[in-house]
């Protein structure tokens, strides 16, 4: 008799589904990397005159009264509020200060040519592929190179990447590894 004790099951099981929570989990915790375009809402407490809603510019900085100018693009809102106490402190004592992210707009990619919708996509989760993000522009319209689409991407220093996309093949099943994760800034082309 061939019997699997009902321990033995939930080890399992256990085994199978607690590697892919703790990984959820700790992806859910990590925190957002600030972005050129995102808008942030910064307030400090008691003191409403330096209240501001700002948006991170093209060069990742923002500007705030008594603070200046202050590089933010690539760190999360607990290292910019760190940073602004810093630079308030010789203006007041014990700064209590907030920054939230009000819309994450620098978080998005750029589909362009021949899709039903062409545009801007948000970039939901760390984990968007070309897929879904051409699904979420409608698909390609029907004179559109399936094979030959590319992902553009800026890589810093001058340097860029083209990735090729087979777009025919991936919704056949195929060519599962051209499915690339896209990055904030990406373009995909669709000839």
């Amino acid at each position: 008799m061939n019997f699997v004790s009902p321990i033995r099951l939930l080890l399992l099981a256990l085994a199978l589904v607690v590697p892919w929570g703790v990984s959820a989990w700790a992806q859910a915790l990590a925190p957002y990397t600030l972005r050129p375009a995102d808008r942030l809402q910064v307030s400090v407490w008691r003191d409403t005159a330096l209240q501001r809603d700002v948006r991170v510019l093209p060069d990742g900085s923002i500007t705030l009264p008594l603070v200046g100018r202050i590089v933010v693009a690539g760190l999360d809102t607990d290292t910019v509020e760190k940073q602004i106490v810093e630079r308030l402190k010789p203006f007041m004592p014990d700064p209590i200060v907030t920054v939230a992210v009000a819309a994450a707009e620098g978080n998005v990619v750029y589909v362009v040519g021949k899709v039903v919708k062409p545009g801007v996509v948000p970039l939901i989760t760390d984990s968007t592929t070309v897929l879904q993000a051409l699904s979420l522009v409608g698909g390609l319209d029907r004179f559109a190179d399936g094979n030959a689409v590319r992902v553009l991407r800026e890589l810093g220093g001058g340097k860029r990447a083209v990735m090729d996309v087979r777009y025919n093949d991936l919704i056949k099943g195929d060519k599962l590894q051209t499915n690339v994760v896209l990055q904030a800034g990406d373009t995909i082309l669709v000839p």
